[in-house]
């Protein structure tokens, strides 16, 4: 898988593009905005490491360019800046993981395999798993063709299993990704969406690994 990675400094550059390239990717280093391609092909491409301050301009800009004119290449922002108004219009922006500096290279990596993961689900307009099928785009599930009466927050936590169907999701993992702006869940409010949704698409299909977390049984 080929990576467009914009990042200006020389050593966190250098870094990634090695890391990178030991993970069995290719990858194309650009430092500025100016060299950057008008809109990044889908067929070369596999997501994007996009740093937000540039030499000569703004990481956002180009994003926001990027997503008007139709890209749906998924996109890592790695900035420094850490205020949650950041944060918030990072991802509104179009960003679909925003990671801060400094970051473990280790796990700036689990994030692109998980990204690239979700990707490959995501370029189907639905996701059948046996009797479930998932619409994320339109918040929308249906268990054996019935529609689901999924509260937002059900909805997101049946997303997030689904992502990695038969796959332990850790507790920490799941309550975290379902406040990715804010404090995770506690252990406790968690428990209840879980068994809300259980209740709704049948206690089989989420198996609980005591001590660690949930698997959603496809």
């Amino acid at each position: 898988m080929h990576i467009l990675l914009i990042e200006d400094d020389l050593d966190l550059g250098q870094a990634l593009l090695q890391a990178l390239q030991l993970n069995g990717f290719t990858v194309q280093w650009l430092r500025s905005a100016a060299a950057t391609p008008p809109v990044p092909d889908a067929d070369e491409v596999a997501a994007v490491l996009l740093d937000l301050t540039l030499p000569d301009g703004q990481g956002m800009v180009l994003l926001r360019r990027w997503r008007r004119a139709g890209m749906a290449l998924p996109v890592i922002v790695i900035t420094a800046r850490s205020a949650l108004q950041d944060r918030i219009d990072g991802l509104d922006g179009g960003a679909d993981d925003y990671v801060l500096k400094p970051f473990h290279v280790p796990e700036l990596l689990s994030r692109l395999h998980a990204l690239l993961r979700r990707s490959a689900r995501q370029t189907h307009g639905e996701w059948v798993l046996g009797g479930l099928t998932i619409a994320p785009r339109r918040h929308e599930a249906w268990l054996e063709g019935a529609a689901l009466a999924l509260s937002p927050r059900e909805f997101r936590l049946l997303l997030e299993l689904a992502r990695e169907p038969g796959t332990v999701i850790a507790k920490n993992v799941l309550a975290q990704r379902l406040e990715p702006l804010g404090d995770a869940l506690d252990a406790a409010t968690l428990e209840v969406h879980v068994s809300n949704l259980r209740k709704k698409i049948g206690a089989e299909r989420i198996a609980t690994v005591r001590g660690v977390g949930y698997r959603l049984q496809s």
